[in-house]
């Protein structure tokens, strides 16, 4: 029995038919609509390597079925940048060398961007670290890590002070 549900993957809508009601989101925005920069790293939940955004909230894509997720607002870290310019949390990473062999730092970058827009990274190295424990990296780039969450949090909130302005 096939199923058809509809998403918005990075700003564009796309129905999508599921022939098997057990795909993973993960599993379908890499095999089924070549979005590979959403890593498969665990395939359980632990590493943080999948980690989108649905409907503005972190989510480990290996853990959820794209199927209940009819309707959501998704971002990959193929949809992050605009226009051609880097999303300020990616510009941190590059900055403070937020990452070593690079496979984890799609689902950092995104984590990041998620606590930020949660309101929950702030400035202080302990809190960056706690909302970003999920995330892991096997080269240990956790200082760097920590420093571009900080600056892409000072960053982003100097750019809606001016927007209020």
């Amino acid at each position: 029995m096939n199923h058809s549900i509809h998403l918005t993957i990075n700003g564009q809508t796309r129905e999508v038919v599921l022939d098997d009601p057990r795909v993973t989101l993960l599993d379908l925005l890499r095999e089924r609509l070549d979005l590979t920069g959403t890593k498969k790293g665990c395939d359980r939940g632990q590493c943080g390597a999948c980690t989108i955004l649905v409907d503005g909230r972190r989510t480990v894509a290996c853990l959820s079925l794209a199927l209940s997720h009819d309707g959501a607002d998704i971002v990959t870290i193929e949809g992050l940048a605009q226009g051609g310019e880097l999303h300020p949390v990616q510009a941190a990473f590059i900055a403070h060398d937020g990452f070593q062999c690079g496979f984890c730092t799609p689902g950092q970058i995104m984590s990041a961007v998620g606590l930020i827009n949660e309101g929950q990274a702030g400035i202080d190295p302990e809190r960056v670290r706690e909302g970003m424990s999920g995330n892991l990296c096997r080269c240990a780039a956790y200082a760097g890590i920590t420093e571009a969450v900080i600056e892409a949090q000072e960053t982003l909130a100097g750019a809606g002070r001016e927007k209020a302005a």
